[in-house]
């Protein structure tokens, strides 16, 4: 078998491990009948100790000498983000070299540019590593379901987020001290903006949902809402419904129109997704002929997402070596005939059930005034829980809805944020029932 040659833009923490695997782990790869063999690394720093002895002249700092090498057919982008990324992505699938990234921002954001360009150019894009790290969610649904219609996915998606809220159930302190603390262990970037705020969750729902529809890609058409809100206080009185907050990337397909949403949702403790904690990732998926099935791993770091960046460089040699027309498997999963912009459902048409969370004044009516409101905009309660008289001026008044639209949610809500009673903006979190 002819050694297929490799080629390594960028050589941060992911690049480093891709190195590292190709470069340590040829035993491995030859007994499994792989024969691929890494020959460039480009990045522009070349002097830092990266724990590699790396062969002479392979890290170099010339992307442009990478992407031109006749010998390297397969190029890993481990850059990041959607600037000179995209560049030498675009500039390497002209090259004629297939691909292979992690990148879910530029796939995400400039997807189809680049899904066209393969295309066009006949070569391979593999993008196992960018959603869900080292779990085989993209394999699983272009390859294990491809005679499925898939239904739903339900994931956690954001291992910093998930951190988070792992950490506040478990000991009961807030957003901005375990954030800190995340931040301090390296689970949280300097800027955590991306996670906490939901986007990196909506790059890899956006690039989830195009794969299991076929619709074309578009991060802005995810309703995106992150878990800075969420306190102590919401995830004791989850626990005491018997419910835990997770921060979910939710997709729905009913035949007709698509559900995208990220935000913080309430799931029973009897969920598989409640007991995935810590750093941890995790989707379910529903499926026509093989109902839900769950996928468990870790959504980022060094080593789990080399570990999904080399499995798809393998695929791609495994086809050069058999002669395989490239791509065997389509991009998107779907022939590029029928992929096709699917309809979504408004954010504001989606029915669930809520929990809602008031800071009222300390007096008679209020309840009273609440649920009125709550009543005249077709919002029926299931549960009503008012703290008692406290030193503070304000009291918690917590309720869980039956099924209500986000419209009329919405509606009510502003309306009792108006209310002299009520003392800060209404805490919002939508629920989940499945148990899974």
């Amino acid at each position: 078998m002819s050694k297929v040659g490799v080629g390594i833009l960028g050589c941060g923490t992911v690049g480093t491990g891709v190195a590292k695997i190709l470069l340590n782990h040829q035993d491995v790869l030859k007994a499994r009948n792989v024969s691929v063999e890494l020959i460039r690394v480009a990045d522009i720093d070349t002097t830092t100790d990266r724990g590699i002895a790396w062969p002479k002249g392979m890290l170099i700092d010339d992307a442009q000498k990478l992407i031109n090498d006749p010998n390297i057919q397969v190029v890993v982008e481990t850059i990041g983000g959607t600037g000179i990324s995209k560049k030498l992505v675009l500039d390497a699938i002209r090259a004629k070299k297939h691909i292979v990234t992690a990148n879910k921002a530029l796939l995400a954001t400039c997807g189809d540019e680049i899904m066209q360009a393969a295309i066009e150019n006949n070569v391979d894009i593999r993008y196992e590593a960018s959603v869900g790290g080292c779990m085989p969610i993209i394999k699983t649904v272009r390859e294990s379901l491809v005679g499925n219609h898939i239904q739903q996915t339900v994931g956690i998606l954001n291992g910093t987020c998930n951190y988070i809220l792992s950490k506040i159930t478990a000991e009961g302190s807030e957003f901005a001290t375990v954030l800190k603390e995340a931040q301090e262990l390296g689970y949280a970037e300097a800027d955590p903006t991306l996670d906490i705020e939901g986007i990196d969750t909506a790059h890899k729902l956006a690039i989830l949902a195009s794969i299991c529809y076929g619709t074309k890609l578009s991060v802005e058409d995810i309703y995106v809402e992150g878990i800075a809100r969420i306190s102590a206080m919401d995830i004791e009185f989850a626990r005491q419904f018997g419910y835990r907050i997770k921060l979910l990337a939710i997709s729905k397909f009913n035949g007709k129109a698509i559900e995208l949403r990220v935000h913080p949702t309430m799931i029973p403790e009897t969920n598989m997704l409640s007991n995935v904690n810590s750093s941890l990732n995790a989707v379910t998926i529903m499926a026509d002929c093989v109902g839900d099935v769950l996928l468990y791993g870790y959504g980022a770091g060094m080593m789990p997402t080399a570990s999904a960046i080399v499995s798809d460089v393998v695929d791609i040699a495994r086809n050069l070596a058999s002669g395989a027309i490239s791509p065997r498997i389509p991009v998107l999963s779907y022939m590029p005939k029928e992929v096709k912009r699917i309809s979504l459902v408004p954010m504001s048409e989606i029915c669930c059930r809520y929990y809602f969370r008031f800071d009222a004044t300390d007096q008679p009516g209020v309840l009273s005034q609440i649920s009125g409101i709550l009543g005249r905009h077709k919002i029926s309660l299931s549960s009503v829980h008012q703290k008692g008289r406290s030193e503070k001026e304000t009291v918690p008044i917590v309720m869980l809805t039956h099924h209500a639209k986000e419209a009329n949610v919405r509606e009510a809500l502003l309306e009792i944020a108006q209310l002299d009673s009520i003392d800060a903006p209404p805490m919002l979190i939508r629920i989940e029932n499945e148990e899974g």
